[in-house]
């Protein structure tokens, strides 16, 4: 295990974050899988990333820079090193975009702490160590940040606010950081699932399956993929917003002819 690189994934318990832990633990990382309340399922994560090399469950609201900095201290404590961060805790209020009265300041604002703000701080907190060792960071966007759809205002506005941040901090932490973003659109799995109801869920998949190109909508392991070989393999890549939402932005090729 001496020679594994090391890295942190913030809302690591479940979804990306939980993807994310086991493709880096299967590709040479030891992990510290973050979560803000899933202690069980991140817990269950670790256990699994473990067949491969060290990981470790860890409580911690990104939204608190205190927090940001203990998960940083932890991992250096424990390992030595951070090669590779990636912000995936993110959260949101699902509502109807329609209704501008369903969202308050508070609203904003608690998305916000997480989903750019605790980005900004996590990525704070481990620039110093992640220098040393030329490594990548990775944020979870979203295709809302450039569409302006989504769950809600606040959650498309956060996530376009993410897109910049990304662009900002590439540009002044190169050359000794690579940093980039994924924009999934929607993803399977229990989130959206939770935020809308079994029903909704099916009919919204169903629908984004079918104006995709590709025909499908992606799972969790599939974007991590993306942010794996981001990680590990794209070392000219920085500064770039990568969609990952099975062709959906693009639409279905326009039928010519008979």
């Amino acid at each position: 295990m001496g020679d594994r690189k090391v890295a942190i994934i913030t809302g690591a318990g479940t979804g990306v974050g939980a993807a994310c832990s086991n493709w880096l633990a299967a590709h040479g990382y030891n992990v510290l899988i973050n979560y803000a309340t899933s202690k069980l399922a991140a817990e269950t994560v670790a256990e699994s990333c473990c067949a491969h090399g060290d990981a470790l469950a860890v409580q911690g609201d990104v939204s608190k820079d205190n927090d940001c900095r203990r998960l940083a201290e932890i991992a250096i404590d424990k390992w030595g090193q951070i090669n590779a961060l990636v912000n995936s805790a993110g959260t949101t209020q699902f509502v109807s975009m329609q209704d501008l009265e369903a969202l308050s300041a508070s609203d904003f604002e608690r998305v916000y702490k997480v989903n750019l703000i605790g980005t900004y701080q996590m990525s704070r907190a481990v620039v110093p160590h992640i220098r040393k060792t030329t490594g990548a960071i990775v944020n979870v966007s979203s295709l809302a940040g450039l569409q302006g759809s989504g769950s809600s205002h606040a959650y498309a506005a956060s996530k376009g606010a993410l897109n910049t941040l990304t662009l900002s901090l590439a540009r002044n932490l190169a050359p000794e950081i690579r940093v980039n973003a994924v924009l999934p659109g929607m993803i399977q799995g229990r989130w959206v699932k939770e935020g809308v109801g079994e029903e909704s869920y099916e009919r919204i998949k169903k629908q984004w399956s079918e104006s995709s190109a590709l025909g499908t909508v992606c799972k969790p392991e599939q974007v991590a993929d993306v942010i794996g070989w981001l990680i590990t393999a794209a070392s000219t890549i920085t500064g770039q917003l990568i969609t990952v939402d099975s062709g959906m932005s693009l639409g279905k090729p326009p039928i010519i002819g008979r």
